[in-house]
């Protein structure tokens, strides 16, 4: 930070103001007198807004009080919430490797709760011995001597832990990405209708919505209607790859919340069958009050009773070109980059084989963000920069590349290039019988249909058995 130049202000919220009047790219360094925790003396807090390549905006705050030591580093995320919250998972096990990052994490723990641990033990000294076991295990979880769990969960979206196996997969490690909760709306300054805050209240609303629900008839909204309402809550992919096959019978209009700002909204539904798929039920959802868009693409009908492997064969330009629709339950892999995305990455998405890739690159981009920062040494950044490569590399057709969807639930696709699918050699539909592990993730295995298939028999015996005369 030499280069920079240091500016004295009087407050935070005059940092606040001059951090948003200056040119992102000067960078300035601001500082500001503020009280000391410790000492509860006069210290310094510098401000720094900086940019993370591939990452997002931050503001950096490093404390420094000169009468007794006390230091303190901070760094809070200056851009955009992100739509979803996540939800990071980690297992770490003895001898496991760790990150610095995560060893200097701890040690800002321990030092924590040891700055006043003689005072504390004077005072409560069964809450000091309590704090003393505490701070046994957490030196050995951070020397990797003792296994444990860390959990990251940020409703706002904007945190994030490397996978240092990327672009494989970590076994150790797993992410879910959720819809907040109107609780946690409110707690990220969204304006939330207090009625949503409460769940009875909800409850009962969502039961007067069922009221509401309208259905629009295909004469009145048509195809080119439909595909207008339907498509305005998100790119035209979805409108170009299901249009394609059939318009909806019918448009479903109901209210629902949006998943950003928490507000009354619209969603729009739609039901339609694919040739050589099966019925899929596409839903769009448009919020007037922040401009948030959000399209799903759900399976209709029964849960098959066996999972479905796709491997088409790229082997030309226009392979690039099949519409593709991969489920949030389907999983990708490209052998020829080694490359393997876990169920639930991306979500489920309607695009084409060209669209997935670029998604893949951008995914991964945005997951990764810290890849190709200055804290990243150059062996790392060097793979990183050659599997990029090997990925603009598959898009050019410089060579053939196989493209492998794997779903559990069998409600991903991909479109073939003949009129008859028996007649596309570069597509192999494979189906298999799920593993318990798989029922299991998926919830199967709690399911209990035997009193429902009882009293369905029942019925039909009874019927047969005595018909109407």
């Amino acid at each position: 930070m030499e280069g920079n130049k240091e500016k004295i202000v009087d407050d935070v919220g005059s940092v606040a103001e001059a951090i948003s009047a200056d040119d992102d790219n000067a960078a300035p360094l601001y500082q500001v007198e503020s009280l000391c925790m410790r000492c509860t003396q006069n210290g310094i807090t510098r401000f720094l807004l900086t940019s993370i390549p591939h990452f997002r905006k931050v503001l950096l705050s490093a404390f420094e009080c000169p009468h007794c030591g006390e230091r303190n580093n901070e760094v809070q995320f200056a851009g955009e919430i992100q739509p979803k919250g996540c939800h990071y998972r980690l297992e770490v096990q003895p001898g496991d490797p760790k990150p610095t990052s995560g060893e200097i994490r701890v040690c800002y723990a321990i030092d924590g709760l040891q700055a006043l641990q003689e005072e504390r033990k004077k005072v409560d000294p069964q809450t000091g011995e309590a704090i003393d076991q505490f701070l046994l295990k957490l030196r050995a979880c951070g020397t990797g001597e003792s296994p444990f769990t860390f959990i990251l969960d940020d409703p706002a979206g904007n945190s994030f832990i490397e996978n240092p196996f990327a672009p494989s997969p970590d076994p150790s490690l797993s992410i879910k990405f959720y819809d907040r909760t109107p609780e946690q709306q409110a707690l990220l300054g969204y304006l939330v209708d207090p009625s949503q805050l409460n769940a009875d209240a909800a409850m009962e609303e969502t039961s007067n919505d069922v009221d509401q629900i309208r259905r629009q008839p295909h004469g009145s909204v048509g195809a080119a209607a439909g595909q207008k309402a339907i498509a305005q809550s998100n790119s035209a992919e979805i409108v170009e790859a299901l249009f394609r096959y059939s318009a909806p019978e019918e448009v479903m209009t109901f209210p629902s919340t949006c998943g950003a700002c928490a507000a009354r909204c619209e969603t729009r539904m739609f039901v339609t069958r694919i040739p050589y798929f099966q019925e899929v039920i596409v839903m769009a959802s448009t919020c007037d009050a922040c401009g948030y868009r959000n399209s799903e693409l759900k399976p209709g009908g029964a849960i098959p009773d066996k999972g479905k492997r796709i491997t088409l064969s790229v082997k030309n330009i226009n392979d690039l070109s099949r519409d593709v629709i991969k489920s949030d339950t389907a999983s990708v892999k490209v052998p020829e980059l080694d490359l393997e995305l876990a169920s639930g990455t991306l979500g489920g998405v309607v695009t084409t084989v060209e669209g997935l890739i670029t998604k893949i690159s951008e995914s991964l981009e945005r997951v990764h963000g810290f890849t190709f920062g200055d804290s990243l040494d150059e062996s790392k950044k060097n793979k990183w920069l050659d599997f990029k490569a090997r990925l603009n590399k598959i898009l050019s057709m410089t060579e053939p590349w196989t493209l492998i969807l794997d779903d559990a639930l069998a409600n991903s696709f991909i479109a073939p290039a003949t009129d008859d699918i028996k007649d596309d050699h570069q597509l192999i539909f494979e189906e298999y019988e799920r593993s318990w592990e798989q029922n299991e993730e998926l919830g199967l295995n709690d399911i209990d249909t035997s009193s429902a298939d009882a009293a369905y028999n029942s019925t039909g015996v009874t019927s047969n058995e005595n018909p109407q005369e």
